[in-house]
């Protein structure tokens, strides 16, 4: 069921378009991130379902009721800063009870609330302590509690995590998602992390420009990237340039190497240049694993990232990285050494502009 839509959306300032067209239906509980470069328009669309900003055209509804000129405090949203934005004059059962205060609801209520919320973040022990007393991360917990405290219908997440440590991103993202899940509430997270939109997300829009590139869950995105954009924001990439020689089989052709790909030619013209894909995991070496994909090439160098180690190899006169999981007992190959790298036809992507 749709809960939230967005209906050809856009957002100018002073004759500059800042986010174009933008179409989307969010169903109840579920969580969206919008995911895309510094500048690409995913805060303003935020802060036009929140109320901040007025779309210049389209419309946002929500539960089928239009709130694309409606005030803040007027359309039920929670909003998370990235700033966490708390009172520091006031305690933290304070903030997170602020906002029904403002809705005048009894003292005894608020207090069941704020207790409820306190239990929710793990922080019941911290009620009457002050924002300075507290850590980043316990910071942004309260700033969540105080967002979800006036039973919001959709909670809105602008880069909340970004000012704090990789450890805690890492374990407090986590438990934003498994409050989420819990409470069933509908959410919409703006990051430009794509490993934090990757692991949380139930559906990624990804954006570029005022627009979006893609819509699809992390799986989708990631393993069938529709854009080169998309392909190159989203993960790792090997990137080269090819030629069509039979489009009906997905046969190409790249420094006189053939590859095979089992889609996005058959739209094409033998001797079409196009531009392949194919992400560092996807490669192996065939002397573990022959895949349809079997081509000679030079070990150009090995680097040892912890789990991983991504050796680079030149196929004809590109350059591909290769990636590998790290175990104690790994063979690697010496850096100028040939030795033949395999990859699935699936694992060739054709990128579109």
């Amino acid at each position: 069921m749709t809960h939230l839509t967005l209906s050809n959306v856009s957002k100018q300032y002073s004759g500059t378009t800042v986010v174009k067209d933008f179409d989307l239906d969010v169903k109840k509980g579920e969580f969206v991130s919008f995911l895309g470069p510094s500048g690409c328009g995913k805060t303003t669309t935020l802060r036009m379902i929140a109320g901040f900003e007025i779309p210049s055209a389209g419309r946002v509804t929500l539960d089928d009721v239009d709130i694309t000129d409606k005030l803040p405090n007027q359309r039920n949203v929670g909003m998370v800063f990235q700033a966490y934005a708390l009172f520091p004059n006031m305690t933290v059962a304070q903030n997170i009870g602020f906002g029904l205060r403002i809705r005048k609801e009894s003292e005894s209520a608020i207090k069941e609330r704020v207790s409820e919320m306190l239990a929710l973040i793990n922080l019941e022990e911290k009620g009457n302590s002050y924002p300075f007393q507290l850590s980043g991360g316990q910071q942004q917990r309260v700033a969540l509690a105080r967002a979800l405290a006036n039973r919001p219908q959709v909670l809105l997440l602008d880069e909340p995590l970004s000012a704090l440590d990789a450890k805690i991103r890492v374990s407090l993202r986590a438990e934003i998602r498994s409050i989420q899940k819990k409470l069933g509430i509908t959410a919409i997270f703006v990051t430009h992390d794509q490993e934090e939109a990757l692991s949380i997300s139930d559906r990624i829009v990804v954006m570029y420009e005022g627009k979006i590139e893609q819509v699809g869950t992390p799986f989708e995105v990631y393993n069938f990237p529709n854009t080169r954009f998309v392909a190159n924001f989203v993960g790792s990439l090997n990137t080269a340039d090819a030629e069509v020689v039979d489009p009906v089989k997905g046969l190409l052709s790249m420094d006189g190497f053939h590859f095979e790909s089992a889609e996005g030619t058959k739209d094409r013209k033998k001797g079409d240049k196009i531009k392949i894909a194919i992400r560092p995991e996807r490669f192996g070496f065939a002397s573990e694993q022959k895949k349809a994909n079997v081509v000679d090439s030079t070990i150009e160098n090995i680097t040892f990232l912890g789990s991983v180690v991504r050796i680079q190899v030149k196929i004809g006169n590109t350059k591909f990285n290769m990636d590998t999981f790290n175990n104690p007992f790994l063979e690697l190959p010496k850096i100028g050494a040939m030795e033949q790298v395999t990859c699935s036809r699936e694992a060739v992507l054709v990128l579109d502009e």
